[in-house]
């Protein structure tokens, strides 16, 4: 399986990004060139430069055109743009997407809808072709999974149209929730709007993978700190695992002096808050006495509320906590037709292959209820249905 490694440990900005493809001869800078040209915004031409960054060889890109002298422009405007370039249908589609999450994350800031955002610096001329330009790259590269270090954000101040803005600008950080982040004090804003937009696309694993590395490339930012290397680390390789991994925190705690009636009610609260997994073992503890070992699976950005749940929720006065790795199988939800409704699957995936089928308990549940058919009825139809669904996948 072919994948990207993203090292952030200066931020992350759509130029840097692209500068990094070329640098790592994934691309050619004439090839980006002339698939920008197609957006109508006059001939793009691509300039890059080899430069240092605290002793890195790296490189430098800008866009420049014959025509482009707007600068804001509504996210309904940036669309039309894109929907009537020559671009292909995927390329196309995956800069909308791009974009949208922009403008659902500055909406959402602005207390209005995203086809009223208006985008200042990022309807500029530059971040149009960064984000259609990422578009383009990994439409191109076919990369199936990407791998990232958690992200230097900077920190400090930022001037833009809006005024002076603390870094992460607001709409920089509603992108980056959920996604592993730390400053190492540079007073610089260091993760753009268009990089937290490709972040957020990317769906990336924060975790080192197990991989053979074939390319390494160096995307160089504008600015040019003493002592630290402003640059993105690209890498490209094939995975050596038919597994994916990642990095998880354990959670444990022992408790003897608690109603049971309880556990389930914390379960559930843990659960909803998006932790990965909770599990309740029977304990014999000190003096005789029954308990329970609480057990609760989390990623870093969900610790602090899991151990607030749990100090609150239960009578436990302390726990314990480690880092751990995982191994798990690609996973795939469909939805499949059976003469009761629908329901979801889950697949789980070994490469290309199917090795396990799982259909969605809740939704198996409702249909039983509805229809009065057994629930391992619905179960056994749902899982046939599947693997009658996937067989005519194959043959077409």
């Amino acid at each position: 399986m072919k994948l990207f490694y993203l090292d952030c440990f200066s931020g992350i900005a759509g130029d840097m990004f692209l500068a990094a493809c070329i640098d790592a001869q994934l691309i050619e800078a004439k090839y980006l060139a002339e698939k920008l040209s197609l957006l109508g915004l006059g001939k793009i031409k691509t300039e890059t430069k080899k430069v240092e960054r605290s002793a890195i060889s790296a490189t430098h890109l800008e866009f420049v055109t014959d025509r482009e002298t707007h600068h804001h422009r509504h996210w309904f405007e940036i669309r039309q743009i894109i929907n009537r370039s020559k671009l292909t249908k995927n390329e196309k589609s995956r800069a909308i997407s791009i974009f949208q999450s922009l403008a659902e994350a500055e909406a959402k800031i602005h207390n209005t809808t995203p086809d009223q955002v208006h985008f200042h610096e990022v309807g500029a001329l530059d971040s149009i072709c960064d984000i259609v330009g990422a578009a383009i790259v990994l439409e191109k590269l076919g990369i199936e999974k990407v791998y990232a270090s958690k992200i230097n954000v900077g920190g400090g101040f930022v001037q833009i149209a809006h005024g002076r803005l603390p870094v992460p600008a607001p709409a920089t950080l509603e992108l980056l929730k959920k996604i592993p982040t730390y400053s190492s004090g540079i007073q610089f804003e260091l993760v753009t709007p268009t990089g937290a937009a490709l972040l957020k696309h990317l769906q990336c694993e924060y975790v080192y993978p197990e991989a053979k590395w074939e390319s390494i490339g160096y995307g160089a930012g504008t600015k040019d700190f003493s002592g630290h290397p402003n640059v993105l680390r690209l890498m490209r390789g094939e995975n050596l695992s038919e597994f994916r991994a990642d990095e998880t925190i354990l959670i444990e705690t022992e408790i003897d002096d608690m109603n049971p009636e309880i556990f389930p009610y914390v379960q559930a609260k843990l659960l909803a808050q998006g932790i990965k997994s909770v599990s309740l073992q029977p304990l014999l503890m000190k003096k005789g006495r029954s308990g329970h070992l609480v057990r609760v699976l989390c990623d870093a950005t969900s610790f602090d509320k899991a151990t607030e749940i749990l100090f609150r929720e239960t009578t436990t006065l302390g726990l314990i906590w480690q880092p751990v790795r995982r191994k798990k199988i690609d996973r795939k939800l469909i939805k499949v037709e059976t003469p009761y409704g629908k329901v979801r699957v889950k697949l789980g995936l070994l490469g290309a292959e199917i090795i396990n089928i799982a259909p969605e308990h809740e939704d198996c549940r409702q249909l039983a209820e509805q229809s009065g058919v057994p629930l391992k009825e619905i179960y056994r139809i749902a899982t046939e249905n599947t693997k009658k669904y996937v067989g005519q996948k194959k043959q077409k």
